[in-house]
């Protein structure tokens, strides 16, 4: 789903050319900080209630509410992480109902997951936005989705070919009757895929345990952006905020904001609305401004570069 350059070997035998006519081969060089990357959560910020709700658990007769009572109650008397206890107990039911459930089952239920209003088009809204910007030449912009929720899930929805990227849990289905966990992401997990984004290791075969220098990393947080609706989302907002990026709290249209107003004075968030993704709305208009901060500051440490090289100013 991400496009990534091939590597490829230097030849130490050919004598580098040297002289004008090398330097006008030469591409100029490029300031390459110009990537904006909106990180999202799903449960709760895209999408009303947890994605298992809409057929999984419906399909082997489970009420959502006694599901997570139990799955949660597993986790403490087990002394086991919440997020494997849910998997599993997802397909332990299930094969206690008799019900198959594979792959290509889960990816179709992820067409009846109900999503926010607005966030099937705000994704062309948001970036019809960026491109009319006049500070915005040259400014790619990106989506992410990073969630403790079924990969597989988030595949069968409309708006999956939105991301760039998505990380998320998911199933092993070919070597146990059981399907068994491939990935896990918890609460904070998820930021280990923050600072993946941020330095451009988005395969999650390679390691981002060595060190980067800040220069060399082609998303800086400063240009990130991350949404989220709750405790869950506490740490990647901290990760997110500690490194000069910047995070909205979200909350469902009509309900309480108590969570979103806590996280805001706690200075984890620099916004909060309502999670209503129309053209107009305050979240919206909000995001808006972040990226008006964010383009005029990509444009601010375009000119620093291009001065601290000698090059004419970027027009």
């Amino acid at each position: 789903m991400v496009d990534r350059a091939s590597s490829r070997r230097k030849t130490p035998e050919v004598e580098p050319a040297s002289g004008p006519e090398s330097a006008a081969a030469r591409p100029a060089p490029k300031f390459d900080k110009k990537t904006i990357a909106l990180v999202y959560d799903f449960d709760g910020t895209l999408s009303p209630r947890p994605m298992q709700e809409y057929a999984f658990l419906p399909k082997i007769g489970a009420d959502p509410a006694a599901f997570w009572a139990e799955s949660n109650a597993l986790a403490i008397q087990a002394h086991a992480d919440p997020l494997i206890t849910y998997m599993h107990l997802m397909y332990k039911k299930a094969k206690d109902k008799g019900v198959r459930i594979d792959r290509c089952d889960l990816v179709a239920q992820g067409r009846q997951v109900e999503l926010f209003a607005g966030v099937e088009s705000w994704f062309e809204s948001i970036g019809a936005y960026v491109k009319s910007h006049a500070q915005s030449h040259g400014v790619q912009l990106r989506h992410y989705l990073i969630s403790s929720g079924l990969s597989e899930i988030v595949e069968g929805t409309s708006i999956y070919k939105r991301f760039h990227n998505v990380f998320a849990s998911e199933y092993w289905f070919d070597a146990y009757d059981l399907p068994y966990p491939k990935r896990v992401i918890t609460d904070t997990g998820k930021t280990q895929y923050l600072f993946r984004i941020n330095k451009g290791v988005e395969d999650l075969g390679l390691s981002i345990n060595q060190h980067m220098p800040e220069a060399q990393r082609p998303i800086p947080f400063a240009n990130m952006i991350y949404f989220g609706d709750g405790d869950t989302d506490v740490p990647s907002m901290a990760v997110m905020r500690k490194n000069g990026g910047h995070a909205v709290a979200v909350y469902p249209p009509g309900k309480s904001k108590a969570k979103c107003v806590d996280l805001f004075n706690a200075g984890r968030c620099d916004f909060f609305a309502p999670a209503d993704y129309r053209r107009g709305s305050d979240l919206y208009r909000r995001t808006c401004l972040l990226l008006d901060r964010m383009l005029a500051n990509i444009r601010v440490e375009e000119e620093r570069w291009r001065l601290g090289r000698g090059l004419p100013p970027a027009r």
